[in-house]
């Protein structure tokens, strides 16, 4: 049992909220302010799930889980890099700017990507990216696509990287379909996948969809 915060109470937070709760985690869901924490909506949240401002979400809890807008997280997050020290930050997003219909549009940072910039600007943090190739249901739930999903992995840290995959399996995912990339750097591969992303939801609507690795 770990006690979770994730930064971003919107769709992706709160479904991984519920699902590592489910899992046995003590989870925060972490707000932009205390004005919103205290009318955040409780109805239908599990029980072991809590709502805090972001600042205390991130000082609080022993693993952290980005999952802010990815244009400006990077602002968001060095603001908390006293609050980030020692912890394992899990980076979700993609850091895009919107197209006119508000998909995903061009990288913020290509030749490089969101983890990258986190892990440089929070030397003292942990940082591993995962989770970002998929629409936000199939990261709770891998089964629910026809053909088995991969979640892909990238980090410095081999023992963060490790307890990441500890909670992947908590959320569902196989072992044999997590695949670990390597180094930080990596990230920038599975970062810019989200340039497929705009294409699938135009001719298809929002319906679960992963970018997987067949064998």
């Amino acid at each position: 049992m770990t006690s979770i915060g994730i930064l971003g109470a919107g769709r992706v937070g709160r479904n991984l909220a519920q699902k590592l709760a489910a899992g046995g985690h003590h989870v925060t869901l972490g707000r932009r302010s205390e004005e919103n924490e205290a009318v955040a909506p409780t109805e239908g949240v599990h029980p072991r799930v809590t709502f805090a401002d972001q600042r205390t979400t991130a000082r609080t809890t022993d693993i952290v889980i980005n999952a802010t807008p990815g244009d400006s997280a990077l602002d968001r997050l060095t603001g908390l890099r006293a609050e980030l020290a020692d912890k394992i930050l899990v980076d979700v997003s993609n850091a895009t700017h919107d197209a006119e219909d508000g998909l995903p549009g061009d990288l913020c940072y290509p030749g490089s990507s969101l983890a990258e910039h986190l892990q440089e600007a929070l030397p003292d943090t942990r940082v591993v990216k995962t989770l970002n190739t998929m629409l936000f249901t199939v990261m709770t739930a891998p089964e629910t696509l026809a053909t088995p999903p991969t979640v892909y992995v990238s980090g410095d840290d081999e023992q963060a990287k490790k307890t990441v995959t500890g909670l992947l399996g908590d959320m569902g995912w196989q072992p044999d379909r997590i695949e670990d990339l390597g180094d930080i750097t990596t990230a920038r591969a599975t970062e810019a996948m989200i340039l497929l992303v705009p294409h699938i939801l135009r001719r298809h609507g929002f319906q679960p969809f992963a970018v997987s690795l067949a064998r």
